[in-house]
């Protein structure tokens, strides 16, 4: 194959990046799930691919381990965004993503803010198989955890809130409600523990993916579910297992992401 590639993480939320705005790349399911795959490829939570773009700065795409596109990834947009702004020399850049164009600023020389946009709280925009009360959908597979507040932050998810996230079953009732009937497009379902108005505790089961370090739109979705429940403040930290996020859901709609990116090595593909 012979393509050089980068191999990011936001907050140990990892990707393989391959910029094809001068030379295309064919991302077939199979190559994707080949090259995500931990044992027998590079290994990553998501593949993610840049494009030209004739409304942006460029074109950004994702695709889940299991082959399967996803229409949103937070942390690789704001991975892609610290690449792009390095290469130009800019403190801003936009990326046009399935689900609108999003802008993108440097707050430091490995932090980045991303605008994720407006959160989608109607049950058809999730999606949920059929009309329900998004602040409280009940969810037969999450057993005694209570209904769950479900949003569209670009791919759907589904936020629970709960005593203590460390003592969630994450494993066992994540990917339980992910392939719930509920979800058609199956779901992330997030554990979110309220510390205080101004701090939460999450951790994520990302749709294909599994128990991920850290999930940007997952971090978006449970500080909107909080603010919809009364739980916490418009701007909170969020403490995920590979660190800190600040979100921001502000007066215009639109949510506001500022982390950390790192780059862990370039190579090129096997």
């Amino acid at each position: 194959m012979d393509r050089p590639f980068s191999k990011m993480n936001g907050l140990g939320n990892d990707f393989i990046v391959v910029d094809a705005r001068s030379r295309a790349f064919e991302a077939d399911p199979e190559t994707i799930r080949r090259l995500a795959s931990r044992s027998e490829g590079i290994g990553c939570d998501q593949f993610v691919l840049i494009g030209a773009s004739e409304s942006a700065d460029a074109s950004i795409r994702f695709w889940n381990p299991d082959g399967v596109e996803a229409g949103a990834c937070g942390n690789a947009t704001r991975c892609v965004a610290w690449r792009l702004m390095e290469e130009s020399g800019a403190g801003q850049v936009s990326l046009e993503t399935a689900g609108g164009r999003l802008e993108a600023w440097r707050r430091g020389p490995m932090r980045v803010a991303v605008d994720m946009g407006r959160p989608r709280l109607n049950w058809r925009a999730v999606p949920l198989a059929g009309p329900a009360d998004t602040l409280a959908v009940d969810v037969p597979e999450a057993g005694r955890l209570g209904p769950a507040i479900c949003l569209s932050m670009g791919n759907p998810h589904a936020v629970f809130f709960v005593p203590s996230a460390e003592a969630a079953e994450v494993g066992r009732i994540g990917p339980a409600v992910e392939a719930s009937p509920l979800f058609p497009e199956r779901v992330n379902v997030g554990f979110a523990e309220v510390r205080s108005r101004s701090e939460v505790r999450l951790r994520v089961w990302e749709r294909a993916a599994g128990l991920t370090r850290a999930c940007g739109s997952g971090a978006c979705a449970a500080l909107v579910a909080g603010v919809r429940r009364g739980l916490v403040d418009p701007e909170a930290r969020l403490e995920l297992d590979g660190g800190d996020l600040e979100i921001a859901w502000r007066a215009d709609g639109h949510v506001l992401m500022t982390g950390d990116v790192e780059v862990e090595f370039e190579g090129r593909l096997p």
